[in-house]
């Protein structure tokens, strides 16, 4: 009994591993300032939250993805809501997608994820700017969705290969 507890232990933690890495990169504020590289950035909760509301919608929840935004606003300093609206629009973005297509194919889930991040970013910096006041440094933003864009596409192969050994292999046990 005490050998199925730890195995059904262990599965429902790595079943929760989509959503704990959403908080722990949230609070984090994951950021490589520290390599030197002054324009190399990216926004890894995007690709984190887009992947997994495209691929597999319930391992976060909506609720989820709302209270990690409210954290990354504290973390980063933006408005209260801001973080959670942008992180909902991607959601909304992927629900539509997954809805829509009949065969998946990554290179088409990679240019809606430019289409994505495009809108979500524009909306969040229209609304900063607009409302709260907040300087903006283009070069940076403009860097930063670059490599979130590229970068997509080697995260969604590294959750790929994580989703079919943790959920799919669960189907076949």
């Amino acid at each position: 009994m005490s050998v199925e507890y730890r195995l059904t232990f262990k599965k429902k933690i790595l079943e929760l591993a989509p959503l704990i890495l959403l908080f722990v990169s949230v609070l984090n504020e994951f950021d490589l300032n520290y390599l030197n590289y002054k324009y190399f950035s990216f926004n890894f909760p995007f690709i984190l939250i887009y992947y997994w509301s495209l691929k597999r919608s319930e391992s976060l929840g909506y609720g989820h993805i709302f209270i990690a935004g409210l954290f990354n606003d504290v973390v980063i300093g933006f408005p209260i809501g801001l973080s959670g609206f942008t992180y909902l629009i991607i959601c909304g973005f992927a629900a539509y997608l997954r809805n829509i297509t009949l065969r998946p194919n990554l290179f088409n889930d990679w240019l809606f994820f430019l289409l994505t991040i495009l809108v979500a970013t524009s909306i969040n910096y229209f609304l900063l700017l607009n409302f709260f006041d907040v300087d903006v440094n283009y070069y940076d933003l403009t860097g930063n969705i670059f490599f979130t864009f590229l970068l997509y596409y080697i995260f969604s192969y590294i959750f790929d290969l994580y989703r079919k050994f943790v959920f799919e292999g669960k189907k076949n046990a």
